[in-house]
């Protein structure tokens, strides 16, 4: 039988030790399972892309370096290092800078077209999604023997989302040169598709910190990528990225993937989520959440120069000024398709772009535009591109030789609708 002495000796170290326990705001959490979109890491297609790109290697480092840190405050170091570098190294790809692919890729030849070998163009803007999927598995599951709490985990994932997206790499060079902003997404309807590339975002990995020569100068193009993800928008990324840039650049556009065989420019932005899941397999309906609903509008327009833009020749496809929403007219009960735009008093049910996300960050890139006060100054909007298609036949490969040069002539006529849309709005 223990002694009275020795039980009370052990309550008071149990006690201590309680006492030194972190508390509740505190507490080290277990590492939560990894996210469906990071599961689908797992699938051969992700594995492929980032052993034929090369960035096969960049989870691995990422993690070698993660697992070196003995602090909280070194672990976000190391994040923020490794997100932006993983930036700066998809653009550098994309433009021409760097290996353009894995040595490996003579082993994962292309099947179709009598045999030819093809590997992953520079223009492929998947290599940094799955690489970034595999940062953010790792910070998610990481279990550090100093401990992370649910609310600095969180954080890490935040400023690994926004460095590796480009979001705070925006700087434009002082001087009387023009600035513009761009943005793209990530790939999409993964679960359809798994090889699915958006020419949005390999859009901006093209542009970035590149220079546009302007009727009125030279214009400087910063552009940022956003994730498919209803809560993330929810959460107020868009807001967060480009409110300190609005009132500084001569021009925006958001840009994202759309219909086959066209570009829009998309006049009216309705405040409506559609529900259509997400990234996450996620589903939201309702009103699009901002802040200051009270003061909420039902639509958005654009300021881009939209008949300027579709009277240019800027490439391949064709462009139209796309007018149509459904609403509910005022006083009704049932959606209605309206070709010309909405009428007065009526609600939201599609903008021009629809209701999923690619209407909705056009609809908060604009409605912050209005209540910055720069509706009447800022040039701003969104362009939606043509869906990108792999070549006739190819339902296994990840890439061929007509998926490569569709990619290349969108991202060519996105450069060219920037261009002309710098051309007339600077001219004004």
């Amino acid at each position: 039988m223990t002694s009275l002495r020795v039980r009370i000796g052990v309550l008071g170290i149990a006690l201590f030790a309680g006492a030194l326990a972190p508390t509740s705001a505190h507490a080290t959490a277990a590492a939560p399972a990894p996210t469906v979109e990071e599961q689908r890491l797992d699938k051969a297609v992700p594995r492929e892309i980032l052993r034929r790109s090369g960035f096969d290697d960049v989870a691995p480092e990422f993690t070698r370096a993660l697992g070196g840190a003995h602090s909280y405050a070194q672990a976000r170091r190391i994040v923020v290092r490794e997100g932006s570098a993983l930036w700066r190294r998809a653009v550098d790809r994309a433009q021409g800078r760097g290996p353009a692919e894995s040595r490996r890729r003579e082993a994962l030849p292309y099947k179709g077209g009598g045999g030819r070998r093809v590997g992953l163009s520079r223009d492929d803007d998947r290599p940094l999604y799955w690489a970034r999927l595999g940062m953010t598995r790792e910070v998610r599951t990481w279990e550090p023997g100093f401990g992370v709490s649910d609310t600095q985990r969180g954080a890490l994932l935040d400023v690994l989302e926004r460095t590796s997206r480009g979001q705070t790499d925006l700087r434009w060079p002082g001087g009387h040169m023009k600035r513009i902003l761009v943005t793209g997404f990530d790939p999409f309807t993964l679960d359809r598709d798994i090889r699915i590339s958006n020419p949005s975002g390999a859009s901006a990995l093209a542009l970035d910190g590149t220079v546009l020569q302007t009727d009125e100068g030279p214009a400087r193009v910063e552009t940022a990528v956003f994730p498919v993800r209803w809560d993330d928008f929810a959460q107020g990324t868009v807001e967060r990225t480009l409110r300190p840039y609005l009132p500084k650049v001569d021009l925006f556009t958001t840009v994202s993937q759309g219909r086959v065989g066209r570009f829009d420019v998309e006049r009216t932005n309705g405040a409506w989520r559609g529900g259509y899941p997400d990234n996450e397999n996620l589903s939201r309906t309702g009103t699009v959440p901002v802040a200051d609903p009270a003061s909420q509008p039902q639509w958005t327009t654009t300021t881009l120069p939209y008949a300027a833009i579709t009277a240019a020749d800027t490439g391949r496809f064709p462009v139209y000024d796309h007018t149509e929403v459904t609403e509910i007219p005022a006083g009704g009960t049932d959606p209605v398709v309206r070709a010309d735009g909405p009428t007065a008093g009526s609600t939201a049910r599609a903008g021009g772009g629809g209701n999923y996300l690619s209407n909705e960050i056009a609809y908060r890139a604009t409605l912050l535009r209005d209540r910055l006060g720069l509706h009447d100054t800022l040039p701003g909007g969104h362009v939606h591109t043509p869906v990108l298609e792999f070549g006739a036949g190819n339902t296994t490969e990840v890439t061929d030789p007509d998926f490569v040069q569709n990619r290349v002539d969108i991202i060519d006529q996105v450069r060219a609708i920037v261009t002309v849309a710098a051309d007339a709005s600077f001219r004004n």
